[in-house]
């Protein structure tokens, strides 16, 4: 189940910062997130130019308003302006009890300046206890492991470091993700350190190059909380949290946002893994696929050969010499289709193929025999022409590249176009000749309109349209090309017979290439 992640904390409208990096940081590493507002700032990439903190009374109505409808599964700790707020947090978590707590305590600026006043600050200690993990940057960790009675010694080795965080986790029963971020040097190192278990689990790292640091402890520790609903394991969900921050921070710079130290970019994994456009669903893929062969489609029911083998006047040899073209095909074509079921990601994708494949040889196959014998579509028959050899080394390249996706929906033109020609004729759109019974090509067109054909149509497009709305657009367009140029060879196929048959003299026999 996805993570439903609070965060209560100050607001940044410049977004790189507060709630609005929250917010992004749940939902790129895959949880829902919610927020309640502690603060209102004014505020860029370079700098904060005003405060305002509305009634605490207010922040507990938010926070009472989820609570009472929503189950959160992890809550995350921002910016706490005052010692009043502070303490209607803390109320409020000892009332509701949060799985998990995750705190990053807002409490020294980068500049170093002190955020909160003694009183404040006095309620933060009280407020950790309550927490699961704090995250402190280095000036806080060290406000933290300090007695308060006099100005903090901010660490400056990793050792330092390590040691004030196992002061602050045993002082205060929490865990402390101690941060090396702003120590000198190339290295990033990050430690969780547990006092209770006497553990240090070290997560080492470059330091990034980049100005497009702002909003990445809120970053940080949002997304933390929300892998540690996910995963029930701090180490894992840290290291999956830091992968995650780390690639947004190498990206951070290409967006642009501001003069000052800009934000990291929340969403660049996600966005060059899997676009920012919205998939279509296998029906609108299946509606945009056919209505973008409309032309064609309109192109195949005006061919001379439609026309004539709808209403019987189509002359013997031009059907002959498709019928001989046809069984070439078809011997390529079940190989193709034997190929798309050995590359088929499941069971039933191969079972559909494999049917397919063994439909075109028993079936259509032993039709095309009853006409021409039992040398139809052999080398002791008429050779393939031009235009069944171009469609069919279509087919045969889409085979030999191995993508199983693209194969198919190369193959669909064939199923697709067919049945809805065979339908069509069937219920009489081409005029009511094609219904006699005694039409010459009465069997014949009897296959374009089989039931079982059909049912196999509706299956092979859902394949097709399925891979589609799961493929990436790249993958989907390279789907669509194929998709296309199978059925610009449909279209030469239907005309072949007559154009060849106009050209070869009528003693010639079936149609030769």
């Amino acid at each position: 189940m996805t993570a439903r992640v609070l965060s209560i904390a100050g607001s940044d409208p410049s977004g790189g910062a507060g709630i609005q990096a929250d917010l992004k940081s749940i939902s790129a590493v895959g949880g829902y997130g919610m927020a309640a507002i502690t603060a209102l700032t004014a505020q860029n990439t370079r700098g904060v130019r005003a405060v305002h903190v509305p009634p605490a009374g207010f922040l507990a109505a938010q926070l009472d308003a989820i609570s009472d409808d929503i189950t959160i599964d992890a809550v995350k700790l921002g910016m706490l302006a005052n010692a009043e707020v502070i303490r209607t947090v803390a109320d409020w978590l000892a009332r509701t009890r949060p799985p998990i707590v995750v705190l990053d305590p807002v409490m020294v600026a980068t500049s170093g300046d002190r955020l909160l006043d003694a009183d404040a600050e006095s309620a933060m200690r009280e407020l950790l206890p309550l927490a699961d993990l704090v995250t402190p940057n280095l000036g806080e960790l060290a406000v933290l492991a300090g007695s308060g009675g006099g100005p903090p010694v901010v660490a400056t080795t990793w050792a330092e470091a390590i040691a004030q965080a196992e002061s602050v986790s045993a002082r205060y029963g929490v865990r402390v993700l101690a941060k090396g971020g702003h120590l000198a040097g190339d290295a990033a190192p990050d430690a969780l350190v547990d006092a209770a278990t006497a553990t240090i689990v070290d997560f080492g790292g470059e330091r990034i190059a980049t100005t497009a640091t702002h909003g990445t402890g809120c970053s940080l520790s949002s997304a933390i909380a929300t892998l540690a609903a996910e995963h029930g394991d701090w180490p894992a969900a840290i290291t999956e949290a830091r992968r995650w921050l780390r690639e947004s921070l190498r990206h951070g710079e290409a967006l642009g946002v501001g003069g000052g130290h800009g934000p990291v970019n929340h969403f660049a994994g996600l966005w060059a893994r899997g676009g920012t456009r919205t998939a279509p669903t296998p029906a609108e893929v299946e509606a945009e696929w056919w209505a973008g062969i409309a032309d064609l489609r309109h192109e195949i029911d005006g061919l001379p050969f439609i026309r004539g083998l709808a209403d019987g006047s189509l002359e013997r040899e031009p059907f002959l010499g498709y019928l001989a073209q046809d069984a070439h095909y078809l011997r390529d074509y079940a190989r193709v289709l034997a190929e798309a079921s050995r590359l088929a990601p499941d069971a039933a994708g191969q079972a559909f193929w494999a049917n397919s494949a063994h439909g075109s040889i028993i079936g259509e196959l032993e039709l095309h025999t009853g006409w021409l014998g039992p040398e139809a579509g052999t080398a002791a028959s008429a050779p393939p022409d031009a235009t069944t050899t171009a469609y069919l080394d279509h087919l045969l390249a889409s085979a030999q590249r191995g993508d199983h996706a693209v194969l198919i929906a190369a193959l669909l033109p064939c199923f697709w176009i067919y049945t809805d020609l065979g339908e069509r004729l069937a219920a009489g759109e081409f005029g009511e000749a094609a219904l006699d019974p005694a039409h010459p090509y009465a069997s014949w067109l009897a296959t374009y309109a089989d039931p079982g054909f059909t049912v196999a149509t509706r299956e092979a497009i859902g394949f097709v349209t399925r891979a589609a709305a799961g493929a990436t657009p790249e993958h989907r367009e390279r789907m669509h090309r194929a998709f296309v140029a199978s059925a610009r060879h449909e279209l030469a196929f239907f005309a072949a017979p007559l154009a060849a048959a106009s050209a070869t003299p009528a003693s010639a026999g079936a149609v030769t290439a």
